[in-house]
């Protein structure tokens, strides 16, 4: 009984003692602070709480020559303003003191970097609007080709688990950067084709969104022996070339020419966003070139659209690309072309995700 009684009076001391060495941290104003706010004028402010920070700057998405300029408040919150921003979704990370920092104070906090959204209308496409969601799934699947777990995206449409029938596949590649991420995030892909389904403006499909983030040739080993074959046997999909697409933006849109063009007989949509074979790059463009005509008369046949699209003289792809499609057209091979003002962007993008998806499976 003794025993007992020492064990309980022990056990007792060492929780006061825990008690007294745990103490809850001070509340400070940077717990409740709104790290970030889109006034309707389109004006973006930005807060951080770095009440020993000398410096604070911002990186994001869209480009202003004069940066962002941060002032520091005596609660130690320092705040800087980006104005006219055009509607979109931007990606942005604070630098403190030089060191690149998530925004603690915001629910995407563990995101690779958070986003916000400028819309002075409320209606942008782009938007998550009250509609029917689909899901968007990480996925894991072992990758024969790099030998190793890869990750990539899936969306499915709304009702997918109750659907019966087969539905076609949209493999949609981002660019040089990033990765399987960055079309359901800062592409905000998922609410685009949510609008685009609600509005009846596209038949139900799965988007596929891989990791692109390798070399270009193991891309197309990859997308071929390993992705694909997952998502056939994985998904309710059909599994002939006219129910398969493939769209990629810049170093995604290489990867689409290489994948595509090589096995055009397993793809009936091509859109290649903001890109082209380097004009420098004369070894290529001779083979490539070579290529073409060898299969231009049967991928006429085979291929039911071949886009491609750029951001207008000022994209950076711009010029590559005018000159790589001179080697389609001295094959003969049919194609569109499309652009807009907005240079090498998302805001390009997005829209031409906007556009094509509703062209895809005709």
């Amino acid at each position: 009984m003794k025993n007992k009684i020492l064990i309980l009076t022990l056990c007792a001391a060492a929780c006061v003692t825990a008690q007294a060495q745990f103490q809850m941290p001070k509340p400070t104003v940077g717990d409740t602070l709104t790290s970030i706010s889109v006034s309707p004028d389109r004006t973006v402010t930005f807060r951080i709480f770095a009440p020993d920070a000398k410096k604070i700057a911002v990186s994001c998405d869209y480009w202003n020559p004069k940066g962002v300029e941060f002032t520091k408040a005596d609660n130690g919150v320092w705040e800087g303003q980006l104005a006219n921003v055009p509607a979109g979704s931007y990606r942005y990370s604070f630098a403190v003191d030089g060191v690149t920092v998530r925004d603690p104070r915001t629910a995407e906090a563990s995101a690779d970097r958070p986003t916000f959204i400028v819309d002075p209308s409320g209606d942008s496409f782009f938007e998550m609007k009250n509609v029917p969601h689909g899901a968007v799934s990480q996925v894991y699947y072992q990758s024969k080709t790099m030998n190793t777990t890869r990750r990539m995206h899936v969306w499915t449409p709304a009702g997918y688990n109750k659907m019966t029938g087969k539905l076609p596949v949209l493999y949609l590649i981002h660019g040089g950067g990033d990765n399987d991420k960055a079309w359901p995030g800062v592409g905000c892909a998922n609410f685009i084709l949510d609008n685009l389904l609600a509005e009846g403006k596209i038949a139900p499909m799965i988007v596929v969104m891989p990791n692109g983030s390798i070399d270009v040739n193991k891309f197309a080993d990859d997308m071929m022996n390993d992705i694909i074959p997952y998502v056939e046997s994985n998904y309710n999909v059909y599994t002939d070339k006219d129910h398969r697409a493939l769209m990629g933006l810049s170093m995604g849109g290489l990867e689409v020419l290489t994948t595509g063009l090589n096995n055009y007989k397993s793809f009936g949509y091509l859109c290649v966003l903001s890109s082209g074979w380097f004009k420098n790059q004369q070894d290529v463009l001779n083979e490539r070139g070579a290529y073409l005509k060898k299969i231009g008369a049967d991928f006429n046949k085979t291929v039911k659209l071949l886009t491609f699209t750029q951001g207008g003289p000022e994209d950076i792809a711009y010029e590559n690309c005018k000159n790589m499609l001179k080697l389609f057209d001295a094959a003969g091979i049919k194609y569109e072309f499309s652009e807009m003002p907005g240079g090498h962007s998302w805001l390009v993008w997005r829209n031409n995700l906007k556009d094509l998806a509703p062209r895809l499976f005709k």
